[in-house]
């Protein structure tokens, strides 16, 4: 099972080491590369940290295995159509699962959606997908944006995870080739 990455500032507020679930990464995007124990970081440090970016009030993400997928638009857009009955292009989607049988859920996003959104934005493309990673991992933490006030307590969580991560030095690298 990975670790954090020993080269990794281990000092910052917040960081405390924790059991860390299997967490799979399905790097289904042919142009993209990353670093997938780093990919695989981040959900280990959301997890460690849960209890401060998800709130001692909500519920926790549930425990078991954890499923990845960095996809392509095209890709994305046939899951939506498939299990959400929308054939629209999306950034995020996010499968519960059972933990009871060990399986916490999977987090399916576009890498294509983030880079056309962070060159449009003038924001940081790493930084932007790993944002929707940790949306989907905000969904299982019980989060949802259906309406305003769900909507600013799921965009507060996002940034004291993106806070966390950054904090660690954790937002992984990724480029197209």
């Amino acid at each position: 099972m990975p670790t954090p990455n020993r080269n990794r500032k281990r000092a910052e507020p917040g960081w405390r080491a924790t059991a860390q679930r299997p967490v799979s990464l399905y790097e289904g995007h042919p142009r993209l590369r990353c670093d997938a124990r780093a990919v695989v970081d981040i959900i280990h440090l959301l997890d460690a940290n849960a209890a401060e970016i998800v709130g001692r009030t909500a519920a926790s993400v549930p425990p078991g295995e954890l499923s990845l997928a960095i996809l392509t638009d095209p890709a994305l857009a046939r899951l939506h159509a498939t299990f959400l009955d929308d054939p629209a292009a999306t950034d995020v989607i996010t499968f519960s699962a059972a933990p009871s049988l060990g399986q916490a859920g999977e987090i399916c996003v576009s890498a294509d959606r983030a880079r056309r959104f962070a060159s449009s934005h003038g924001l940081d493309f790493q930084e932007e997908l790993t944002l929707y990673l940790v949306h989907g991992w905000l969904h299982l933490a019980g989060h949802d944006d259906l309406d305003p006030a769900s909507k600013r307590r799921m965009r507060a969580a996002e940034a004291r995870a993106m806070a966390c991560l950054r904090s660690a030095r954790a937002i992984p690298r990724f480029s197209f080739s």
